[in-house]
């Protein structure tokens, strides 16, 4: 008669309850409960954030909508020059005095954040950067509003999780639920949301992070749609592919796409060296950047903004193809000198505008050469604004379901998926990481080198120190042994003890603060680094497969 019952419990305790525990022991329960309250804060901050570049627009255009550029033509030529540069002065203002390192942050930021472990941004950088982010763009700055806001989304998500007690896997969750909140919130695109902050922010799909993450998607759309109603970013008409034998002109479109994404980045990286050649007081900076986007401007309106006018145009397929080649150039270089100049944006709707002018100009050609077999040039604007940004933002998932998500029309989407993908390989080949990843590296953060390294790197000698009463350092008694600094990491330790494999320890030498002097502060051991690197090691790959 027991036998059943003790079958059942021992079914329980072997299989359910150590998945019960560890589903409690990560605080799972509250995990969630706060990615909705997440999703929610998060929506209705990228609205407001909308609405407040909405207004700034309206106060020297006259109009609100993303739609403007006839209004534009009616704004004095005074107010053309004088409202970005003075706009351009209160954003380095903002940036000089608010933002920790003196410039704008963005996604490479939160992606920062999550390698150091900490996955934390504090709420005030946050508000700081998206104000002077709204200012930017609502005077006219040439950049996109995604990653301000993924950035702030990520802030408010932080900010949450520093107040309950959760384990740090949980809490670089409610991170990545932040950001899927804004992608989604920004874009209208929940499913693009979720694998954004999974591919590009976490760099893992773990279960345990998904659910948190789909749950703040969910709740973003919702809200979103509720306020600002339910349809694609972009009207464009229904395009079909005309023949299978289309397919060899798709894998040209990547090969272009991937060129045009080279460039877009090359002259990013070159207005920024550019800049930081010029000895100019930061806050003067962003305007002498608004100047010089205002005057640009005067001949090609088009460049201003997120561009989302422009963009709807290329993918009805209402430019020329001279047209065109003006809108990629200039807008690459418009993107260039906002960025360098550091007025705060984005670059996901810029490399969506210029992927969408690169598809339609090859269209054309493409029109051109094989009349008969080439299909609308909207198509081909449709895939090329799909295979620019996979291939400088590094996220070929996400980006391929994001255009699915802005057009919803899911019959490109293999011609969609065959051109993203030959783009984001010669990108890589050629460049070997995307824009985010570059600016990473610029401030000694080497994401594309493997998750090992950055673990190396984010370990101190403070976590594995043996100490010992400070003694003074006698530089001759050390002159042949190997030595650590104080703010030396575990892979500068590793690499010490390769380097001298009969070396069991180290001593770590500090500067005596009353002194002055050098002292041994205490010693490290070969045994204990490994040991500490092989727990990290561990612990990144159970969060990445639970």
């Amino acid at each position: 008669m027991n036998s059943p019952i003790k079958a059942i419990n021992k079914f329980i305790f072997k299989y359910i309850a150590p998945n019960a525990s560890y589903f409690w022991s990560t605080r799972q329960p509250l995990v969630w409960l706060f990615a909705l309250i997440i999703g929610i804060v998060v929506a209705y901050s990228a609205i407001l954030f909308r609405q407040f570049i909405s207004a700034i627009q309206f106060l020297w255009i006259g109009e609100t909508s993303e739609i403007f550029f006839d209004q534009l033509a009616d704004v004095p030529l005074y107010l053309r020059i004088l409202v970005p540069t003075f706009g351009g002065l209160v954003v380095g203002v903002l940036v000089y005095y608010f933002s920790p390192d003196k410039r704008p942050e963005g996604v490479a930021d939160v992606i920062g954040a999550r390698a150091k472990g900490t996955a934390y941004i504090s709420i005030k950088r946050g508000i700081a950067n998206i104000v002077a982010a709204g200012i930017s763009l609502g005077v006219g700055g040439s950049a996109g509003r995604e990653g301000p806001i993924v950035h702030f989304g990520a802030s408010i998500a932080s900010s949450f999780a520093k107040f309950i007690n959760i384990p740090p896997s949980s809490r670089r969750s409610l991170f990545g639920a932040g950001v899927a909140a804004a992608v989604t919130a920004s874009f209208n695109a929940p499913i693009a949301g979720v694998l954004f902050a999974l591919e590009v922010i976490l760099g893992h799909f773990a279960v345990a992070a998904f659910v948190p993450i789909v749950i703040a998607s969910v709740v973003a759309t919702l809200i979103v749609r509720f306020h600002l109603g339910d349809f694609p970013g972009f009207i464009i008409p229904e395009y079909t592919i005309s023949s299978v034998w289309e397919f060899p002109a798709f894998a040209l479109l990547g090969i272009v796409a991937a060129v045009a994404a080279i460039g877009f980045q090359s002259t990013i990286r070159l207005c920024e060296k550019l800049a930081n050649m010029v000895k100019i007081h930061l806050i003067i900076r962003p305007a002498i950047g608004g100047f010089i986007i205002a005057i640009m401007a005067l001949s090609v309106p088009e460049i201003i903004g997120i561009g989302y006018e422009a963009t709807n145009k290329a993918l009805q397929g209402n430019y020329t193809l001279a047209t065109l080649f003006l809108l990629i150039a200039a807008k690459t270089v418009a993107v260039g000198i906002t960025l360098a100049s550091r007025l705060v944006g984005g670059v996901f709707s810029p490399a969506l505008y210029i992927g969408a002018m690169t598809g339609g100009a090859f269209g054309l050609l493409a029109s051109m050469v094989f009349p008969e077999l080439s299909s609308e040039t909207g198509l081909y604007a449709i895939i090329g604004m799909g295979s620019v940004a996979a291939a400088v933002l590094g996220a070929p998932i996400s980006t391929v379901l994001i255009v699915f998500e802005l057009t919803a029309d899911y019959h490109i989407t293999l011609a969609l998926l065959f051109s993203v993908s030959i783009a984001t390989g010669i990108s890589q080949a050629v460049q070997g990481q995307s824009i985010f990843i570059w600016q990473l590296s610029n401030k000694g953060i080497f994401l594309e080198r493997g998750s090992h390294r950055q673990i190396a790197r984010n370990v101190t000698l403070v976590d594995m120190i043996d100490k010992c009463e400070p003694f003074k350092f006698n530089a001759e008694e050390y002159q042949d042994v190997p030595i650590l600094s104080q703010t030396d990491t575990l892979e500068d330790a590793i690499k010490k003890f390769g380097a001298h494999t009969g070396c069991a320890e180290m001593a770590v030498v500090s500067t005596d603060n009353k002194t002055g002097e050098q002292v041994i502060i205490g010693y490290v051991s070969h045994n204990r680094a490994l040991q500490i690197y092989n727990y990290a090691l561990i612990a990144t790959n159970i969060e990445e497969h639970n």
